[in-house]
């Protein structure tokens, strides 16, 4: 069983983002494996069956983070150009674990992917 995780924080203020819409899909046939929100403390945790996985086939996970910075009053309709954003990788291993950490502010953001998925 493969795991989908993250964690994120607000780099405005160095609370935990959480909230936040999070959608993960094949990029191949646009099949979803989850649509989700981020709990209280920003995190986010998902099984993905290994059945469903192929190895060779980019994936897309998008964090939707207009509503968030709407709620926090930051986010300006008029200079806004960032309403979401998305991280693509391979599951190389289906029985790996994948965690996407993320540091969110309205205008940028920094995003990596950590573990080892041999």
């Amino acid at each position: 069983m493969a795991i989908v995780s993250s964690h994120a924080l607000n780099g405005v203020d160095g609370t935990h983002a959480g909230g936040i819409i999070v959608k993960f899909k094949s990029l191949s046939n646009e099949r979803f494996f989850f649509s989700s929100i981020m709990d209280s403390g920003g995190r986010l945790k998902e099984e993905i069956r290994p059945n469903l996985i192929d190895i060779n086939e980019y994936c897309e996970l998008t964090f939707h983070t207009q509503d968030y910075w709407n709620k926090k009053g930051l986010f300006d309709e008029k200079n806004q150009i960032l309403n979401e954003i998305i991280f693509r990788f391979k599951m190389i291993n289906v029985n790996s674990s994948y965690h996407i950490p993320i540091i969110i502010s309205p205008h940028s953001y920094s995003v990596w992917l950590s573990g080892e998925h041999e």
